[in-house]
């Protein structure tokens, strides 16, 4: 039931109706995200953001009426793969946007682009697809999963800390976020732990923390595990000793089950609520009022995959028949996006800027992750010159 009214819901918002989702004119968008357990509201965020442009565009892409389908991967690739064939097969949609997560991500990508569908992911962006397995129907509005972390590391080396002690799933997001920030800190890797998907007690975990005593934990505990991991580590008495840094474990997503035992920790983001573009601004402030929450960069990389698909569309006059022409009118990418300039790199990853951000509490009393400083201009990810496209 719920799945059901997530995608009645998406329909609604780009003025349809159940009665007329199935005309043959309509651009077909497949919304394939994790909407259940740890991912529910992640992936509430990204059909949430994907929604609210939708409405925005006045229920019409590139001119055109749209079909928006909502699936939910339920965090399992066997369930991706199969909800994926019938968005291509059966649903016959033009385009694909998803996922949450990098492993349901791995899972979709050969049944999706073989079939000729464009892949848009909002959030997932993993090594191999930068690099070696990139793909010419594939395209990515966040991402590639090293470079927010990246950002930690470099944070981490300018800024003289020492020693530091790693945390993360043991997933390809998790090998990729570790490796981003390994990449620019040169000192003391303390300890270095991959703890299962899902994982929710951290007791072992923070008492090898304490032992090895670090200057700082790096983090990358995304969803309810971030949740579950602040808190554990704020009682045990350790953000006193221990600077915490992250990515994704302190957010919009999971802020509000943190509160203030988030507060003054550090994160990489190439966005944030505050950062200063009048189209962030309104952004930021039309989500709240319909959503009743603060968004999470997840809602502004899926309302710009909507800005994406829409300015391709209007390249292309409405028209997805032309594969080819599809896939130039993508790589322009001639929208606004919300986090102000980018470009695609020839592997179809952003070309952005990237931020240091802390949490804080704001005069309303809700929480948000808040920009300190640039860290990276125009940065575009260490794959993309194994990437055979140009």
């Amino acid at each position: 039931m719920r799945q059901f009214l997530a995608a009645l819901a998406a329909v609604a918002a780009f003025g349809l109706s159940a009665a007329t989702a199935g005309a043959e004119d309509k651009i077909k968008v497949g919304v394939l995200i994790s909407l259940s357990e740890h991912g529910a509201v992640t992936g509430g965020m990204i059909r949430d953001g994907f929604q609210l442009a939708g409405q925005q565009l006045g229920g019409k892409l590139g001119g055109r009426e749209v079909e928006v389908i909502v699936q939910d991967d339920e965090i399992k690739p066997e369930v991706a793969v199969g909800k994926a064939n019938a968005l291509v097969k059966r649903d016959q949609v033009d385009f694909v946007v998803g996922t949450v997560f990098s492993n349901m991500l791995n899972a979709i990508m050969k049944p999706v682009t073989d079939a000729g569908v464009f892949l848009i992911s909002p959030n997932a962006g993993p090594s191999n697809f930068a690099g070696k397995d990139c793909n010419p129907n594939f395209f990515v509005t966040s991402y590639q999963n090293d470079q927010v972390h990246e950002v930690m590391g470099k944070y981490a080396q300018d800024n003289g800390l020492k020693k530091v002690f790693l945390i993360a799933p043991n997933y390809r997001a998790g090998t990729d976020a570790l490796t981003g920030f390994r990449r620019y800190f040169k000192g003391e890797i303390a300890d270095e732990i991959y703890v299962p998907l899902g994982t929710l007690d951290f007791s072992a975990e923070l008492s090898r923390i304490a032992a090895a005593r670090p200057d700082a934990i790096f983090v990358f505990l995304p969803g309810g595990m971030g949740i579950n991991f602040v808190k554990q580590f704020r009682q045990a008495g350790l953000a006193d000793k221990i600077q915490f840094l992250s990515a994704f474990t302190v957010d919009e997503a999971t802020l509000p089950a943190q509160k203030d035992a988030a507060v003054g920790f550090y994160g990489g983001s190439n966005w944030a609520p505050d950062l200063d573009t009048p189209q962030n601004k309104q952004f930021v402030a039309t989500y709240e009022k319909a959503y009743g929450r603060v968004p999470a960069s997840y809602a502004f990389e899926a309302y710009d995959a909507a800005l994406l698909i829409d300015g391709a569309l209007k390249l292309t006059h409405g028209s997805t028949a032309d594969k080819d022409a599809m896939r130039a009118a993508l790589k322009q990418a001639t929208f606004t996006s919300l986090r102000g300039n980018f470009r695609f790199n020839n592997n179809h990853f952003p070309i952005q800027d990237f931020y240091l951000v802390k949490v804080g509490t704001r005069a309303d009393g809700n929480y948000q992750t808040e920009i300190v400083k640039k860290v990276f201009s125009d940065f575009g990810d260490s794959y993309a010159a194994e990437c055979a496209m140009k």
